[in-house]
């Protein structure tokens, strides 16, 4: 299951750099959740030959990742960006015991907001 997760994924990254075959079959395949034998009926290709597709554009998708890193770049910045929310709301947390100053309420809720307004994107 974390295989699937982590192909679909890269197929967010990736999926235009496919071949218009590839990119249907693995859509119809991780996205869809077809079996390998009803996106064969629907292509009218044999189940062995939609197997190899799906296994070409595996390994190019994780190719692509390997090369760019593109998929764990974001991961990062995602990771990032969550710590610098937690770290706001820290700093917000300390303000209102210690100090009450409205200047580092409002530079953390600014701080705190540009934050999440980046992760929603």
């Amino acid at each position: 299951m974390a295989k699937n997760m982590e192909l679909s994924f890269l197929f967010d990254f990736y999926g235009d750099m496919l071949t218009d075959k590839q990119r249907d079959v693995i859509e119809l395949y991780y996205n869809d959740d077809l079996s390998l034998s009803e996106i064969a009926e629907n292509a009218g290709i044999t189940r062995q030959g939609v197997r190899d597709s799906i296994k070409r554009a595996e390994y190019q998708l994780l190719e692509m990742e390997e090369r760019l890193g593109l998929a764990k770049r974001f991961r990062d910045m995602q990771e990032q960006m969550s710590h610098i929310v937690n770290m706001a709301q820290e700093i917000r947390d300390y303000n209102n015991y210690l100090s009450h100053s409205r200047e580092i309420e409002d530079c953390a809720s600014q701080i705190e907001n540009a934050a999440r307004k980046l992760l929603e994107e």
